[in-house]
């Protein structure tokens, strides 16, 4: 079995930075960017239907995103603007289904 990666200060101030980071798209707005259905959304972010539909209303039946819900879309959002002009080797290890359909 192969051992772990050593984690030295660079990996450790990349760690710091990444959790640190406040990368965020509401659902709101990926939505009104992006033509995607609610179900769309909720395939991206790994929930219900029911909890995206909670996403969009308001009073007591409203249920907020998560950081993680945010995180999603923030990073979906970044591959959708920029996934063709990142590196091959990059897009190969993001998404190697995709390179492999193509």
């Amino acid at each position: 079995m192969k051992q772990p990666r050593e984690i030295g200060i660079r990996e450790r101030r990349l760690i710091r930075a990444y959790c640190d980071c406040s990368w965020r798209m509401s659902p709101q707005a990926f939505y009104f960017k992006w033509s995607v259905t609610q179900e769309e959304l909720a395939d991206i972010c790994r929930r219900s239907q029911s909890t995206v539909r909670r996403w969009f209303k308001q009073g007591r039946y409203h249920r907020p995103p998560t950081d993680n819900d945010l995180l999603h879309l923030a990073l979906l959002d970044f591959l959708l603007e920029e996934f063709e002009t990142l590196p091959p080797s990059v897009r190969d290890r993001i998404c190697p289904e995709l390179s492999r359909s193509r």
